[in-house]
C-alpha cells in the first residue's frame, strides 16, 4: 500500500533537496512550487496541478502522473526516466535538457510544449500531438512515434531515426538538410549527387 503524501503547504513550497519515495500525491496543488536537487522516485500523483511550477536538475523516476496539469510548468536538467503520464495536460511546458528516456507519453497532447536539448531515448510517443511543439536537439533515437502528429513540429537537430515517414505525420515540420536526407532514405528514396 502506498503512503499518502504528508499534509503541508505544498502551494509555493522550495522542496529543493528534498526526497520523496512511494508517496501517492492526490489532488495536490503544487502550483510554483520550486525545486533544485529535489528526487521523487516510485510517487503517483493523480489530479496534481503543476502549475507555473520551476524545477531544477530534479528526479521524478519511475513516477506516475494521472490526470495533472503542467500548465507553465518548467523543467531545466531533470530526470523523468520510467515516468508515466495518462490524460495530463501540458499547455505551454519547457523542458530544457535532463533525460526524459523511457517516459510513457502516448496520445499526450503536446502542441505548446517545448523540449529542447531533451534525451528522450525510447519514449512512448504513440498517437502523441505535437503539431506546432518544439522539439530542438532532442535524443529521440528508439521513440515509438507510430501515428504521432509532427506536422509544423521544429525538428532541427534531433535524433530522427526512429521516424517512420509512412506512420508518423511530419509535414511542415522544420528539419535540417541531412535531416531530409534521412528521412528521404526511410521512405526507400535513393539519394545521388
Amino acid at each position: 500500500m502506498i503512503d499518502e503524501a504528508p499534509d503541508r503547504e505544498w502551494s509555493g513550497a522550495d522542496l529543493s533537496g528534498e526526497t520523496f519515495e512511494g508517496l501517492a500525491f492526490l489532488e495536490t496543488d503544487l502550483s510554483e512550487a520550486k525545486a533544485h536537487g529535489a528526487a521523487f522516485a516510485d510517487c503517483n500523483f493523480r489530479g496534481v496541478r503543476f502549475n507555473a511550477t520551476r524545477w531544477e536538475r530534479t528526479a521524478f523516476t519511475n513516477c506516475t502522473f494521472t490526470r495533472c496539469a503542467f500548465f507553465s510548468a518548467a523543467f531545466t536538467g531533470c530526470k523523468l526516466v520510467g515516468s508515466r503520464f495518462v490524460r495530463c495536460t501540458f499547455e505551454v511546458l519547457r523542458a530544457d535538457g535532463g533525460d526524459w528516456s523511457f517516459t510513457s507519453l502516448p496520445s499526450a497532447d503536446l502542441r505548446s510544449a517545448s523540449f529542447d536539448g531533451v534525451r528522450l531515448r525510447e519514449a512512448d510517443l504513440t498517437k502523441a500531438r505535437c503539431a506546432g511543439a518544439s522539439l530542438r536537439d532532442c535524443d529521440l533515437s528508439g521513440a515509438l512515434l507510430e501515428g504521432a502528429d509532427l506536422s509544423g513540429c521544429d525538428l532541427r537537430g534531433s535524433d530522427l531515426s526512429a521516424v517512420d515517414p509512412r506512420a508518423t505525420e511530419i509535414r511542415g515540420a522544420q528539419v535540417t538538410v541531412d535531416q531530409a536526407l534521412a528521412v528521404a532514405v526511410a521512405l526507400g528514396l535513393k539519394i545521388s549527387g
